[in-house]
């Protein structure tokens, strides 16, 4: 838990309760020891989809289908998510939920190796969100940015290890070295490239909030041409 767990637990209290059947797929995911968003992060997708009001939605990381469906409650008529998840025993998990709360049809489930698919993606995404394997956001962000339309928003989840990123990687379980450094490159990474602006938010597991700038398109398409 990043910060204090009181002051969590007092925001938390504010929050307007989910829709029944959001709280019960929250609920079973949580009994079955499945990682979904924290509550304040939840309250953060939803505050970001209001806001900015994304046709297109690219989320990496399924897990359930928990998230995907919370921003599905808030996104736009019209919109659409796709989402990419590669763990085979939560995928009917995921297409049931879907079911259940009839978004089958504004919600797309890709499934297999996120790297493989995002390499095959065209087009562009209003809002990327980030929340799959930590060790491999490092490698996903060049597809991401290419596909990250314009003024478009990458929201980055977890990416602060419940306090390991600030670690010496010695400071850490060596199992963790590798997703600590990636991690760690990952974040330098979108705090400085020119093409984004990155706000680093110490809510939930800690949340990256990004945008691209216009010029990043100008150039992609002048390196491609060259």
């Amino acid at each position: 838990m990043i910060g204090n767990e009181r002051i969590t637990d007092y925001i938390n209290s504010l929050e307007s309760p989910e829709s029944s059947i959001c709280e019960m797929i929250r609920k079973e995911a949580l009994a079955d020891m499945v990682p979904i968003i924290r509550n304040e992060t939840a309250s953060l997708l939803k505050f970001f989809i209001r806001l900015t009001k994304p046709m297109n939605i690219l989320e990496v990381g399924t897990a359930v289908g928990y998230s995907a469906i919370v921003m599905s409650e808030y996104m736009p008529d019209g919109a659409h998510i796709t989402t990419i998840e590669k763990y085979e025993p939560r995928i009917p998990t995921a297409k049931q939920n879907f079911k259940r709360v009839k978004k089958e049809d504004v919600i797309t489930l890709l499934e297999g190796d996120a790297l493989e698919i995002l390499h095959t993606l065209e087009g562009s995404y209003d809002l990327i969100f980030m929340d799959a394997a930590k060790g491999q956001y490092i490698h996903f962000l060049p597809d991401v940015m290419r596909l990250l339309a314009p003024g478009g928003l990458l929201i980055s989840d977890n990416i602060l290890q419940d306090g390991d990123v600030i670690e010496s990687r010695f400071a850490v379980t060596r199992r963790n070295r590798t997703i600590h450094s990636r991690m760690r490159e990952y974040l330098y990474r979108l705090t400085h490239t020119p093409e984004l602006q990155t706000a680093v938010i110490p809510i939930g597991d800690g949340v990256a909030v990004s945008t691209k700038n216009d010029s990043y398109n100008d150039s992609y398409k002048k390196e491609r041409i060259e």
